[in-house]
């Protein structure tokens, strides 16, 4: 399963929400469930299932402004 996949299936299951993700698609602020306790648990899911640590200085509303970019984060945090 791509990271792409499997953040979309994040976003889902965590927002309780049956969406299609693109990297043009808004979250912060676009989609109503997307609130503080959704990034939580977004953020422990990634940790968790990808095997990444994300710290506190890290996490900025621009990573959760849209599916492309919290794409692209998670991506340098694989890399890293």
């Amino acid at each position: 399963m791509s990271h792409q996949q499997l953040l979309a299936d994040i976003l889902r299951s965590v927002l309780q929400i049956d969406k299609e993700f693109n990297d043009d698609t808004l979250l912060l602020g676009a989609i109503a469930e997307f609130d503080s306790m959704a990034i939580i648990a977004v953020i422990t899911e990634l940790e968790d299932q990808l095997g990444i640590v994300i710290n506190d200085d890290e996490i900025s509303a621009e990573v959760f402004e849209s599916f492309g970019q919290l794409r692209q984060f998670v991506d340098q945090k694989q890399a890293a």
